[in-house]
């Protein structure tokens, strides 16, 4: 087999499993956090960088919150039945060129990228994240292939003209397009908000191991990671709650 057909395989492969890879990140990750707290001897990169309290994990924080941020400008203006979580197959209507996708051919992944970065640097661990960066880089690199073979298939010179001048995944910021469509915020609501809320459960989930191993006992203080993590469960409740007793967010009303 063609190595150009061997990674096009691999990549319709990954792409049905992509959500794996961040379940696997975070258990590690949480694992060897909770192996280096452990040992106690262990020096991170907040103490090499002389950060104290917080301040290293609102750094970690504003990484992911970058990614999500992405994430979600980018699903808030695609079109139909594009950009979406199936993971059947592919499937585009259309090819999204405005907005995020101006900027670059595959703003989702970067956004997904820097939410598990900033996840990944939690652990204070060097050598973690670089094997993190690599593994992302291995995986994603054959779904985006995968993914661009079925666009240029499918959409022949409309879809190589338009990506000509669009770089795969770092942003060209002149090429942006204000995006053709209004903001679809219900379907935001409805389809991020899991993930939105896993987010601050995980720094919460890191800021209790560190806690436990330095006092012998759980944080049941309003810190800020606890704060945060009462405020998104309740929204995940609330969100729940209409979803289940209206027609609010039904995809009809993405708009």
């Amino acid at each position: 087999m063609a190595l150009f057909q061997e990674f096009e395989k691999q990549g319709v492969k990954l792409f049905k499993y992509r959500g794996t890879l961040p379940i696997f990140i975070l258990l590690a990750a949480l694992a060897l956090y909770t192996y280096q707290c452990y040992s106690a001897n262990f020096m991170g990169i907040s103490g090499y960088l002389g950060l104290k309290g917080n301040s290293y994990q609102i750094i970690c924080l504003v990484i992911s919150l970058s990614g999500l941020f992405i994430r979600i400008h980018t699903l808030g203006f695609v079109l139909p039945n594009t950009s979406g979580r199936n993971t059947h197959k592919q499937i585009a209507d259309g090819i999204n060129k405005t907005g995020m996708y101006s900027l670059l051919r595959h703003p989702l992944y970067l956004g997904n990228f820097l939410m598990w970065l900033g996840i990944g640097l939690l652990t204070e661990n060097v050598w973690f994240n670089i094997f993190f960066i690599l593994s992302f880089w291995l995986y994603y690199e054959r779904i985006m292939y995968a993914e661009e073979t079925f666009l240029i298939k499918k959409f022949g010179d409309e879809y190589t003209n338009w990506s000509k001048d669009v770089p795969p995944f770092i942003p060209k910021f002149s090429n942006y397009l204000k995006p053709s469509l209004d903001f679809a915020w219900r379907k935001i609501i409805r389809q991020e908000k899991s993930g939105i809320a896993a987010l601050f459960i995980v720094f919460m989930l890191f800021h209790q191991v560190a806690f436990y191993f330095t006092n012998g006992e759980p944080d049941l203080s309003m810190s800020l990671w606890n704060v945060l993590f009462i405020v998104f469960t309740i929204y995940i409740a609330v969100i729940k709650a209409i979803q289940k007793s209206t027609d609010w967010l039904d995809i009809e009303k993405t708009r």
